[in-house]
């Protein structure tokens, strides 16, 4: 692509299929009828036939930087919504990821574009890795809680690239590393064990924090939620028990935002603000706050999303599926997704067609920073370009 700027017509669109299920889990609408809502992002002038997906799990994505950018740059962008916009309560990854090759489906025979790529921002990072082992190497027919779900009878489309921009692990993996592991009793979250608070001054571990510290920390965390994955199994197969199959349970998860690496700098060091900085603000705030991660949630969608065991979308994992070309981007003052993410990403390719880069000084969503925001456009499109994916 040329330097040029392009004035970029944002047209909406909306998918409409059927799709039986054997109860309804988005609010209102039709029975057995999936509607979803997208962008299509139109550099005016451009005679590209090649276009970015963008997709997140639950967000929307058409007002980033990143895809605005991207389409002003003369690449077309399609942003597309899941059937969970903004609520990921009921959230089921392998329905997203069907939800995601209805997308690509329109891109290439209703739009004409020739080829598609997969650009994973943030949470779409693993969502894409996840898709794309799905359309290579599908063998997923039912939910982690046991749901029909033909995602091998869907042939997905494959996409021909999958970007990972500024991409976390997955959703179950990064709560995990987030999952406040002092909270004792579910029910009761001030019932704290003292020694696992961030936030407690009466914890005698403080930054900086010992590796043995770090790794007890870890191993805390995956415990907490091995022991939601139990009660979540056993919440269902009670309902099961009582010839309920089909019904739900809500339910809060307190305490998401617990990271050693968000009060201790040295942990995983970049050039993220900090300590006591996270993305969203201060962790302990965000730590209890209702927009935190997996707040409200439910028994399905536990297990499909957040599950540390049983969720499926695993970037680095689904990564060792994937055939096509791989670019990782990463920020180097990211405050949300750690050096590590990156790393774990780029590892989990096991193919020669991939390649790695770093914008030094960018943040999670490059808000205030043009020149961050210009690098990074010109690292994407001057590697489509080198891989012939630019037509």
């Amino acid at each position: 692509m040329s330097g040029a700027k392009y004035e970029v017509e944002r047209i909406p669109f909306h998918l409409h299929w059927q799709e039986k299920a054997a109860f309804k889990e988005t609010y209102a609408g039709a029975l057995d009828q999936i509607v979803v809502e997208g962008q299509f992002l139109k550099p005016k002038g451009s005679t590209s036939k090649t276009v970015l997906v963008f997709m997140h799990p639950t967000g929307t994505m058409n007002l980033l930087p990143m895809p605005n950018a991207l389409a002003a740059a003369g690449i077309p962008c399609l942003t597309c919504a899941s059937r969970y916009p903004h609520n990921d309560s009921a959230l089921i990854m392998e329905k997203v990821i069907l939800d995601l090759g209805h997308y690509i489906r329109y891109a290439k025979e209703k739009l004409g574009f020739e080829k598609v790529i997969l650009a994973g921002w943030s949470g779409g990072g693993s969502l894409s890795m996840f898709y794309q082992s799905q359309a290579e190497k599908p063998w997923i027919t039912a939910t982690p809680a046991g749901d029909a779900v033909d995602v091998v009878g869907a042939k997905l489309p494959k996409a021909d690239a999958v970007l990972q921009l500024a991409a976390h692990v997955s959703r179950a993996i990064t709560l995990t590393e987030w999952l406040d592991p002092s909270i004792r009793n579910e029910m009761d979250p001030d019932d704290r064990i003292v020694e696992l608070d961030l936030y407690d001054p009466k914890n005698p571990n403080q930054p900086k924090f010992t590796d043995d510290y770090v790794a007890h920390f870890r191993a805390a965390q995956i415990a907490r939620s091995e022991k939601i994955d139990n009660w979540v199994k056993e919440k269902l197969n009670d309902l099961k028990r009582q010839g309920r199959n089909n019904e739900e349970f809500g339910f809060v998860v307190h305490g998401t935002m617990a990271d050693p690496r968000w009060m201790d700098p040295s942990i995983e060091p970049n050039d993220r603000k900090g300590p006591n900085w996270c993305f969203m603000g201060e962790p302990k705030i965000v730590n209890m706050m209702p927009a935190g991660l997996a707040r409200f949630c439910s028994l399905r969608a536990w297990l499909s999303q957040w599950s540390y065991k049983e969720s499926r979308a695993d970037g680095p994992k689904c990564a060792g599926d994937i055939s096509v070309p791989v670019l990782v981007v990463q920020n180097s003052a990211d405050d949300a997704c750690t050096p590590s993410h990156a790393a774990r990403l780029f590892a989990g390719v096991k193919h020669s067609g991939k390649e790695f880069h770093e914008v030094k000084g960018a943040t999670h969503y490059y808000i205030g920073q043009p020149d961050k925001m210009a690098e990074a456009v010109a690292i994407v499109s001057g590697w489509l370009s080198k891989k012939g994916l630019l037509v």
